[in-house]
């Protein structure tokens, strides 16, 4: 049988492991300092609100701008030449000169055709009095049908070869087709010119055409009357504006363009055809929601922004359009006036409290001009 002092030495152990047991126990389960209630409330979001700084949601006109390199040409060009060979007797023209409509540019040898008119004009007199004296005859049955009928065939051919006549007159008398401006005279008074060579150039220049290519990506937001803003190098700080007057039926096969032609004006002649111009065209012109592109946290193909009501951040899905560099246009997720957190992003959580520290009034450095927002397009292929 077992003493009581047997006993207690068991005991002992057993309570001391029990002891080691629940200071172990407690050492691990033990809540840090400054822990506990207050550490669980900080995880959701309920400890020291973090410093954020905000922008507005903004409503502002938007377009897309396309870039490119055009060329200039005449609203009217011709070249000026003869039809047939001749010898020059006059010039009525000064290089650089402008000229009306019908004004007499060069005067051809005429000696000859005035003489060929001459004669066609007696055999058509001949002509027109026998047929007059034919035609009395035929009505007492004097003169045969049929010989009537050759007299007044014979009456049209001549009154046909008088009109020729007077056709190769007309054409020894060179005239402006239109009013314009001539370039450098290439002919002198006694020069031989054969038919084809020219004799100056003719262009009206009042209004310019500017041909350019547009990707076909762009085909459906073009339409006649966009405004087009042209620059040339050769004057610089000055801009040509315009407007689209017309866009091929075509799209290149090679390119995979459309040329569009906008019309400048230009009335005091600075433009001139051949020029070589940089065109910026604005298309697509709509209201959108802009904000900082700061704003935005990406996660995957998704966007978030932090929108902050009532001194709480609320994370937003939402879909963007086009960017720009500094801002980016939102399609949806927000409304124009909400606030949007631009710096402190990283620090906060969804339904954390936040505290302002500073509101950002614009959108982009320094001030915006007429409220516009443009996305710039300017891929190779608008280089021709």
């Amino acid at each position: 049988m077992s003493t009581p002092r047997n006993l207690v030495t068991p005991i002992s152990l057993g309570v001391a492991v029990v002891c080691a047991a629940w200071a172990l126990y407690a050492t691990q389960h033990r809540a840090a300092p400054g822990s506990g209630a207050p550490a669980a409330a900080q995880s959701r979001g309920g400890g020291q609100p973090a410093h954020v700084t905000l922008a507005p949601v903004r409503r502002e006109n938007v377009s897309q701008k396309i870039e490119a390199l055009g060329n200039a040409r005449a609203n009217e060009s011709v070249d000026v030449s003869s039809k047939s060979s001749n010898i020059v007797t006059a010039v009525r023209f000064r290089d650089g000169e402008t000229v009306k409509r019908g004004q007499v540019l060069v005067q051809l040898d005429d000696a000859q055709v005035r003489a060929d008119v001459a004669a066609a004009e007696a055999a058509v007199t001949e002509s027109q009095s026998q047929y007059d004296r034919s035609r009395e005859l035929l009505s007492t049955q004097v003169l045969s049908k049929s010989s009537f009928e050759q007299l007044e065939a014979t009456l049209k051919a001549n009154r046909a070869r008088l009109a020729a006549a007077n056709a190769r007159l007309e054409d020894t008398v060179i005239r402006a087709p239109f009013t314009g401006r001539v370039g450098l005279r290439r002919v002198s008074v006694g020069t031989l010119i054969s038919p084809g060579a020219v004799i100056t150039t003719l262009d009206d220049t009042s209004v310019i055409k500017l041909d350019f290519s547009v990707p076909e990506n762009f085909l459906a937001t073009l339409r006649n009357g966009l405004s087009v803003r042209a620059t040339a190098p050769a004057f610089p700080g000055r801009s040509f504006a315009g407007k689209v007057a017309s866009i091929d039926s075509r799209v290149d096969l090679a390119t995979r363009s459309v040329t569009v032609r906008a019309l400048l004006a230009n009335e005091d002649g600075a433009l001139r055809p051949g020029m070589f111009l940089n065109v910026s065209l604005a298309n697509d012109e709509r209201q959108a929601l802009i904000i900082p592109e700061e704003a935005l946290t990406p996660e995957a193909e998704r966007q978030f922004v932090f929108v902050v009501a009532n001194e709480k951040a609320e994370r937003r899905e939402v879909r963007i359009g086009n960017r720009r560099p500094g801002s980016v246009e939102v399609v949806s997720g927000l409304e124009a006036g909400e606030q949007v957190i631009v710096e402190g992003t990283q620090k906060v959580r969804d339904g954390a409290a936040v505290r302002v520290a500073q509101k950002t009034s614009s959108l982009l450095p320094g001030p915006l001009e007429a409220a516009s927002h443009e996305a710039s397009a300017s891929p190779a292929s608008l280089r021709q």
